[in-house]
């Protein structure tokens, strides 16, 4: 089954779903010219699929294509990706390297 990811502005979220089940989500606080990416959430039941990260690179492109925006990553799992992935350091407000100090990451594998 394939996942459809929807920008839900007025909740200020991304919701993915698989079939019609919303199995997670990404939370997100805007500020002028700032969107602070708070929590990405995945159902259990659903986690090791990837949607965490497909998620994730949805709302980037997303803020990408609107080009209004810098993020700020606040949400842990938002930092790793993005650590991850330098083709999105353009979308920065401050250095990844800030992201990671001020960030609790879990362990690199």
């Amino acid at each position: 089954m394939e996942a459809k990811v929807i920008h839900e502005p007025e909740q200020h979220r991304y919701a993915i779903f698989l079939g019609s089940e919303e199995v997670g989500d990404l939370k997100y606080r805007k500020t002028p010219g700032e969107i602070h990416m708070v929590s990405t959430h995945v159902n259990p039941a659903h986690q090791g699929k990837n949607l965490a990260a497909i998620l994730t690179k949805f709302a980037l492109n997303d803020i990408r294509e609107q080009g209004a925006d810098k993020v700020v990553p606040v949400c842990s799992y938002t930092v790793r990706y993005m650590e991850k992935h330098p083709e999105t350091h353009d979308l920065l407000l401050n250095p990844i390297e800030e992201a990671v100090a001020f960030c609790e990451l879990p362990k690199k594998d």
